[in-house]
């Protein structure tokens, strides 16, 4: 067994993977990384199809330290994106850290506070602490239908490129981003696309007056300035719903992940797309909806979301209830020592200006947790701070906290070491090893 007790451990080398990896290079903090797949990128790699473009622009989506080429796009594409983080990997060195097609089957605290990792091949290791970066867009979530279907079913993932597509009648479930995407390419390559939503969503379009809606909102414009910007954007730009169909969604905007598309109600007045309400059941090649309504189809794409999923923790360590990881300060847990939780939550906005905020202070939090015993996690529940209730974040109020987290961070500190004193006896829980009978199989 190998001993890295000086190291952590970041699992993934995704966006979040990555953006990590560097951060704690750059504060000297010695890590190992490792992914399953066989190249660096994450969902970005393997995970979308070969028309994707973010919805988020090229300015809020790159890291802040490390802009995208000029010549990018606002909205870059897959392969932009693939480009750009191999671009950055190589940029700060980093991977000459990173072990590809190693995947983690188990991790566990074990004596002293430190962790060990036990891969695929068998192989374990102990590390001081494991910083979890697995991302949140592989867990594939399906509807439960009811009857069976003739033709194919897959989820939105499985989806990689328009030929799948090309002269079949297409119905997509779902009403986020990817379903979108999906239900449009339908319409143009498709002889039928048909998009089956349980509620009418609030499309919100990419741009206004030729700039990325993304750009428009800065850090210090409070939340109801928002709403009232988003909703004004979207009366100026489509107008009602009743002209397209479909009803007023019945929930706030921003209370749900945020749907940027102008081509679905693009191609709804041209035809190319209907909307539906839900399945009710599938029945041969037809599938009937909650309103009576049936239709038939060669192909149904789930683009029904993903689970958060950690299969590698035993379950004293999974702490997701819906979507949401309960941890404090978004990563810590306030009963064990040096495991952290990263990129499960889901800000409105790009990836990289977060990650370039958030991550030398998460740095700054490893370097103060090496200075006491107790977990950070229980210093953030002392200090009064709740546990998450949605894994929906408004980006902008991530800023202003980051801001102050900054001005404040050595209150933090004497905080941290006061809440020590108490807790002077204070140990990870070991938990059992992995089953022989499974590092066998």
């Amino acid at each position: 067994m190998l001993e890295t007790t000086h190291k952590h451990l970041i699992i993934g080398a995704g966006f979040i993977g990555l953006g990590m990896a560097e951060s704690l290079k750059t504060a000297n903090i010695p890590y190992d990384q490792v992914d399953a797949s066989d190249d660096i990128g994450g969902n970005w790699y393997h995970g979308v199809y070969e028309t994707a473009h973010i919805i988020s622009s090229r300015k809020i989506t790159q890291f802040t330290h490390f802009p995208m080429p000029d010549e990018y796009p606002d909205f870059p594409s897959a392969k932009n994106m693939r480009d750009y983080l191999n671009s950055f990997a190589n940029y700060f060195s980093l991977r000459q850290n990173i072990e590809l097609n190693r995947k983690v089957i188990y991790v566990r605290p074990i004596d002293e506070n430190l962790w060990e990792v036990t891969f695929e091949n068998g192989e374990q290791r102990i590390y001081k602490g494991v910083i979890i970066c697995n991302g949140h867009h592989w867990s594939k979530r399906f509807p439960q239908f009811q009857g069976e279907f003739n033709g194919e079913i897959i989820h939105s993932k499985d989806y990689k490129a328009p030929q799948q597509l090309s002269g079949k009648r297409v119905l997509v479930i779902g009403g986020g981003n990817s379903a979108c995407d999906v239900a449009a390419e339908a319409a143009r390559v498709g002889a039928k696309s048909v998009l089956s939503m349980r509620e009418s969503v609030w499309f919100i379009p990419k741009t206004f007056v030729g700039v990325p809606v993304s750009d428009l909102i800065k850090w210090w414009v409070p939340e109801w300035l928002q709403r009232f910007t988003a909703y004004l954007i979207i009366l100026l730009t489509f107008g009602s719903y009743k002209n397209y169909g479909l009803p007023k969604p019945n929930y706030r905007i921003f209370d749900k992940h945020p749907t940027l598309n102008n081509e679905v109600p693009y191609y709804i007045k041209h035809g190319r797309i209907t909307c539906k309400p839900e399945v009710r059941r599938l029945d041969g090649e037809e599938v009937e909806f909650v309103d009576g309504s049936r239709e038939s189809f060669d192909l149904i794409v789930c683009a029904t979301g993903f689970h958060v999923a950690y299969p590698f923790l035993a379950p004293e360590l999974q702490r997701v209830e819906g979507s949401t990881v309960k941890c404090y300060g978004g990563s810590f847990l306030e009963d064990y020592k040096g495991i952290y939780y990263l990129g499960w939550s889901q800000a409105r906005g790009g990836v990289g200006s977060l990650v370039s905020a958030f991550a030398p202070i998460f740095a700054r939090f490893l370097k103060l947790q090496d200075e006491i015993n107790i977990p950070m996690g229980l210093v953030f529940k002392e200090m009064g701070q709740q546990l998450p209730k949605s894994h929906l974040e408004d980006p902008q109020n991530i800023f202003r906290e980051l801001k102050l987290v900054n001005l404040f961070f050595n209150r933090i500190v004497k905080k941290a070491h006061q809440v020590d004193s108490h807790y002077s006896n204070f140990r990870n829980i070991p938990l059992s090893p992995l089953a022989k009978k499974v590092l066998s199989n």
